[in-house]
């Protein structure tokens, strides 16, 4: 599968992988300012974006997605960057393909199954009338019925779109991301592990990296440091950009 990407800049190859129900547009401020530095390549997952639909969707396939990616644009030892499910198809990937990633960075996610709870994120899309509605205020009302934070609204509404008959779709397969969600939550990365150096980052009032997930990082990824970012969530790199960016850069700079 040829995924759709955008491409920033000239230098050290950089790759961001989105998380759930996102896009590569959520990482373009970012890639922006990494791009006066590095030649950073903004990718959307299958099944998200721009990117082909696909009834298979798991991390060894995405992660094989990535190899193409690599391999098709000729691409030398990136740096790999996920954040959620973007950092599981991350650490698969150094997993499988060790020599090929330079560095490792995993943003507020660990190599454990986790309880899945996104199926309210889905019946709240499920909800929303996307064949009658008119404009992305409808779709925007509605889906308040059912999600009460505003931020959560916004980068959901990010995936909503004019279809060529002016009808309305998303850009994400909510079928099959609905039908897998428990796979790709309790998952199990492959057997290995990766030597390289890794960074994982996070967000202090988030439960995704907790003390007891040590073990298994260490396990998979021995050459690892953790770093925290404080009051923020699972969000850390849009809600504390700045201290996220100087993690990251001092990461791959030193």
């Amino acid at each position: 599968m040829e995924l759709n990407y955008k491409k920033l800049g000239e230098g050290r190859p950089l790759i961001i992988l989105h998380g759930l129900f996102g896009s590569l547009d959520n990482w373009m401020t970012l890639g922006k300012k990494w791009s006066e530095n590095y030649e950073v390549w903004l990718v959307d997952q299958r099944n998200h974006g721009k990117s082909p639909h696909s009834e298979e969707f798991n991390y060894k396939i995405m992660a094989d997605d990535v190899k193409n990616l690599i391999t098709q644009n000729g691409i030398h030892q990136p740096i790999i960057l996920g954040h959620s499910m973007g950092g599981k198809t991350a650490m698969e990937f150094a997993i499988k393909y060790p020599t090929e990633v330079s560095k490792l960075i995993v943003v507020d996610i660990a190599p454990v199954s986790y309880e899945v709870h996104h199926y309210g994120i889905v019946e709240a899309l499920k909800s929303v009338a996307i064949r009658t509605i008119k404009n992305r205020k409808e779709a925007e009302e509605q889906l308040a019925v059912k999600i009460k934070e505003l931020g959560v609204r916004q980068f959901l509404l990010k995936n909503l779109y004019r279809t060529k008959n002016q009808s309305f779709a998303w850009r994400f397969n909510l079928s099959v991301l609905e039908r897998e969600l428990e796979a790709i939550s309790n998952w199990a990365i492959s057997e290995g592990k990766y030597e390289g150096e890794s960074l994982f980052i996070k967000g202090g009032n988030s439960d995704y990296i907790l003390p007891q997930y040590a073990f298994e990082i260490a396990q998979k990824f021995p050459n690892y440091q953790l770093e925290e970012i404080k009051n923020v969530g699972h969000w850390l790199h849009a809600e504390s950009p700045q201290k996220f960016m100087n993690l990251v850069n001092n990461f791959i700079g030193k």
